[in-house]
């Protein structure tokens, strides 16, 4: 029996509608469970805790452990290939991520032409740790940053509301963000390469910051670099299995889905549902899209907003999942009353 047939979320993917849809959670580890706490107090710094393979693996599981979902996604962060990259990468509490900005093409001719992958060995060992010991029919995801969300925060060395720094060099510079991009297109690919041999069995490229860009420069990059690394992977895996998250994409996500070649594509809470069946759903399996936001608020506008999300999309290919990370304020018995609607 192939190994896709024991699993109902890579079934989604194949093409196969399961009549009760496939349910995890971005951030599913994470602040909101007490026992990731423990654990993260434990490890030391944010990377620390990455790059502990044991320990890795050992949050990855855990919100497994406690909700029965039918994916695990491997604890690690988009910001690994920058630091395999060689560039300085530290994570301030409160403050989110510190880079050395590429902030100006002499910088930009600074970056290593790839990633050092032996950097990256801890992801890969603890992949291999959670490969064994979940049920087989529990699907294992791996990831990496898409080009455009990995280069906003290289080139203004943090977050910022608009990725203007980025978006402001893409316009002025753009062969020198050109290159970045190249060079984050072939380290993505090597390391969701390695991902899928360390076990695997889905890849999810995550562009949140693709929402920020006018169309024609969404083309340049957020659709055609994820084009590229989905190519690079499938020369090598023809079967990959890989979902996009283009994150506000709206209205172009039907030119994501065709010229990317993704097996599904997650939506936010924002996606206008008949559009999203129409155009995206009858081509791809769709993945999402609750609100974090309900699942704070829990009770029967939790409810009626899962509802939704199943009436909307459940008659296709669904993978429930939200439409963005989990909120550390949430409440676990919200997640339990969601899991508990889904699967009726």
């Amino acid at each position: 029996m192939p190994q896709s047939a024991k699993k109902p979320f890579i079934d989604v993917l194949s093409g196969q509608r399961q009549t009760v849809p496939p349910t995890w959670m971005m951030r599913q580890a994470g602040r909101y469970l007490p026992e990731y706490r423990e654990v993260r107090a434990k490890a030391g710094g944010f990377l620390d805790l990455c790059f502990n393979p044991e320990l890795a693996a050992e949050v990855t599981l855990q919100p497994v452990r406690r909700f029965g979902f039918d994916a695990a996604i491997i604890f690690s962060d988009i910001l690994v290939i920058p630091y395999a990259l060689g560039r300085s990468v530290r994570f301030e509490v409160g403050e989110g991520p510190r880079l050395e900005p590429l902030d100006d093409p002499a910088k930009v001719a600074t970056l290593a032409p790839r990633a050092d992958l032996g950097k990256l060995q801890p992801v890969f060992d603890a992949l291999k740790i959670v490969r064994d010991a979940l049920d087989p029919r529990t699907a294992l995801i791996g990831f990496c940053g898409a080009p455009w969300t990995v280069a906003t925060y290289m080139v203004a060395g943090h977050g910022t509301p608009d990725q203007a720094p980025a978006r402001m060099m893409a316009y002025r510079h753009p062969e020198a963000f050109s290159k970045i991009i190249d060079v984050l297109v072939d380290s993505s690919i090597e390391y969701l390469l390695a991902q899928l041999a360390a076990g695997a069995d889905a890849l999810q490229i995550f562009d949140t910051w693709a929402g920020v860009l006018p169309p024609t420069e969404f083309a340049r990059w957020s659709s055609e670099p994820t084009r590229r690394i989905v190519a690079g992977v499938r020369a090598k895996v023809p079967d990959a299995k890989i979902i996009g998250f283009p994150r506000g994409a709206g209205a172009l996500l039907p030119a994501y889905v065709e010229a990317t070649g993704v097996n599904g594509v997650s939506i936010d809470w924002t996606a206008e549902p008949a559009f999203i069946r129409e155009r995206v759903q009858s081509k791809v399996a769709v993945q999402g899209n609750l609100d974090p936001l309900v699942l704070i608020t829990g009770g029967a506008a939790l409810d009626r907003a899962v509802d939704d999300v199943l009436a909307n999309f459940a008659q296709g290919r669904l993978i429930f999942n939200l439409g963005h990370g989990i909120q550390p304020e949430t409440p676990i018995a919200h997640v339990e009353q969601m899991i508990k609607r889904v699967r009726g």
